[in-house]
This record gives C-alpha cells, sequence and structure tokens, in this order.
C-alpha cells in the first residue's frame, strides 16, 4: 500500500467562480489561481502523485503555460490517476479537510463527494470531507489538506 499528502491554498478575489472538486459553489469570491483553481483537485492531485513518488501538480501542468490557463482540474487530477494505474496502483480512498470561512460548505457536501468519487472510479463511502473555518486566521484564503490511500492493482 501507498500513502500521499497533498496540499492547496489560494487567495480568494472579487470576481473569480468558487470550484471545489469540480462543484461549483456560489461565491462572490474565488481562486486567484492561472487554471481554475479547485484547491480540493489540487491538493488531491499532489496527494495522488506523493503517493507514488512522482513530481507534484506543477511539474505535470506549470503555471506559467499558456495552455494552462483556466484549466479545469479535473485534467490534472485525472493525469495524476494515470500515473498512478501506470505505476501498478489504484486509489482505494481519499480524504480531505478544506478551509474556508464562507460560503458554508455543508450543503454541497453530498455533491463534492460525488463528484470526487466519479473523477477517481470510487464510491462515495471512499472520499473523506471535512470542512473547516479558519476561524478568522485566513478569511481571504481556500486551503485544502488531502491524503490519499493506494492499493495495488493485483488487489482489485
Amino acid at each position: 500500500m501507498r500513502i500521499g499528502y497533498g496540499e492547496d491554498a489560494h487567495r480568494l478575489i472579487e470576481g473569480r467562480p468558487l470550484v471545489l472538486g469540480g462543484v461549483a459553489i456560489p461565491s462572490e469570491r474565488g481562486p486567484l489561481a492561472h487554471s481554475d483553481g479547485d484547491a480540493l483537485l489540487h491538493a488531491l492531485t499532489d496527494a495522488l502523485l506523493a503517493a507514488i513518488a512522482w513530481d507534484d501538480i506543477g511539474a505535470l501542468f506549470p503555471d506559467d503555460a499558456p495552455e494552462n490557463k483556466n484549466r479545469p482540474s479535473q485534467d490534472f487530477l485525472h493525469a495524476a490517476r494515470e500515473r498512478v494505474e501506470a505505476a501498478g496502483y489504484r486509489v482505494a480512498q481519499v480524504s480531505a479537510a478544506v478551509i474556508l470561512d464562507r460560503p458554508k460548505l455543508g450543503p454541497y457536501r453530498d455533491p463534492i463527494r460525488a463528484s470526487v468519487a466519479e473523477l477517481l472510479g470510487l464510491s462515495p463511502d471512499r472520499v473523506g470531507l471535512t470542512f473547516k473555518t479558519s476561524e478568522g486566521l485566513a478569511p481571504d484564503h481556500v486551503q485544502v489538506r488531502a491524503v490519499a490511500l493506494l492499493l495495488p492493482l493485483d488487489q482489485l
């Protein structure tokens, strides 16, 4: 088995869409980012890559590459999943903590969990999500910490 850890954070600014786990969240502010800024998928991408001791998301999708401007983060997670499978593993479970003061994310837990599960080929009960606030320490940021558990493909 392999375990990987990933983390991502973005400053929130007016006029950008907020997307987490591939789900659009109604908000006046969204992440300042070169891609769509989906911090949840970015952290999960890094967790998958770390589990197979590969480079990070920036090595696959540099933020100075024009083709990555506003690119959907599903592309990043898909590429990481392909590398995991090419290395002889499959994603067995993921867990993430999303730190965001507002908007409140509780009403979006099930859609986010379902979206992440679909992207990773998991059942939703294998996607752990925790939502926290920064208690006012970082009200203009979104931050995500994620872990991924991989099992060998022959343990299907």
